[in-house]
């Protein structure tokens, strides 16, 4: 059973706090409109936000909502700036409560793990277990059953003004995605389901953070109760091995019943066990045994890309760091797969160098 923590709020309101959160939200964005019109007038600002929090009349503002194509097509919500230092400072405090009860091999949004850690320990699986099955969470954040969530959350924060924020961030984020969402109905549902407040506002730092704790309990049951001892998640995307087949199917249909209590399906279609040895689609890669490739898609895509900031920055509108900020960062990313003559054509075809 988890540890129930109190005396939260006033680290949450405290001016050092509050700075902290500051630098952490305008990182990389200082030069943002957003971000520089909150930095204008700092200290007015962070002094307002202390003030509002300790009188609890802090009011969150709206999201802007857009679509990114890649890797999935999702709804983003982005919240506004002064709110990303709420969260921020909200994490600061209750992040590290939640951060002791994951599993080792949760590896989305936590200091020390990552893609690449994760990438890692597939390999790792794969040349130990016969059989791999991947496993993903159908509409995941619009999904996410508040009342089940908050349940959850309160397990661990004590503190009944920290969960009044908590409770009105979450609350600011129902209906953000409800357009993403196609009603599943549950063993012992009534009609009134569909009116069930759900969904997390994907871009939130707090949606992050909050996704790892509502499935932290199936990774639990994953581990104590189906004694799954190679298991894995990142996000809402989930691999588990064998050496036997029959093994993971076991797997799949409690993984499959658990999650009902938890308001979620699984694509189960394309849940299925396969050997190892002919790969498994993780986190942008196609991660084999004893070698990874980078998508092909993901490799078009951004060669398409790259061909257009080539072209910006040749027309001065886009400057030579900029290019080389966004090039190195894809570099990073596909140097953790078999892929130097991947990159090699791609930046030779846009004219990077070769020319």
């Amino acid at each position: 059973m988890s540890k129930t923590y109190y005396n939260l709020y006033d680290k949450i309101c405290h001016p050092l706090n509050l700075w902290w959160a500051y630098k952490a939200a305008a990182r990389g964005k200082r030069y943002q409109p957003a971000a520089a019109f909150f930095e204008y007038d700092l200290e007015k600002n962070l002094i307002e936000m202390e003030q509002e929090l300790k009188d609890e009349t802090y009011q969150l503002g709206g999201y802007h909502s857009f679509r990114i194509e890649k890797p999935k097509r999702r709804l983003v919500n982005a919240a506004p700036f002064r709110d990303r230092v709420l969260h921020h400072a909200l994490m600061n405090v209750i992040e590290p409560l939640f951060e002791r009860q994951f599993i080792f091999d949760s590896y989305a949004n936590r200091k020390g793990k990552g893609t690449h850690a994760a990438l890692d320990r597939c390999t790792y699986y794969l040349r130990r277990y016969k059989y791999v099955m991947h496993l993903d969470v159908r509409q995941f954040f619009p999904s996410i059953d508040h009342e089940i969530l908050l349940s959850t959350l309160s397990r661990t924060v004590g503190d009944e003004r920290a969960m009044g924020l908590i409770r009105k961030i979450i609350a600011s984020g129902n209906g953000v995605q409800a357009d993403e969402y196609d009603m599943v109905y549950f063993p012992n549902d009534d009609l009134f389901a569909k009116e069930r407040p759900r969904g997390l506002p994907i871009g939130n730092l707090t949606s992050q953070n909050w996704a790892n704790v509502y499935l932290n309990e199936l990774d639990q049951y994953a581990k104590r109760s189906l004694k799954c001892h190679a298991y894995m998640r990142y996000v809402d995307d989930m691999l588990t091995f064998a050496n036997e087949k029959d093994e993971l199917h076991q797997r799949r249909a409690g993984i499959i019943q658990y999650l009902q209590t938890q308001r979620l399906t699984l694509h189960e279609e394309s849940a299925q066990p396969r050997p190892s040895y002919t790969g498994v689609s993780f986190l942008g890669f196609q991660v084999f045994p004893d070698y990874r490739r980078l998508k092909p898609a993901n490799g078009y895509a951004f060669q398409r890309r790259l061909k257009n900031l080539w072209s910006l920055c040749k027309d001065g509108e886009l400057s030579q760091t900029d290019l080389t900020t966004r090039l190195q960062s894809w570099i990073n990313h596909a140097r953790y797969g078999d892929t130097w003559g991947l990159r090699s054509a791609v930046l030779s075809a846009a004219g990077v160098y070769g020319e």
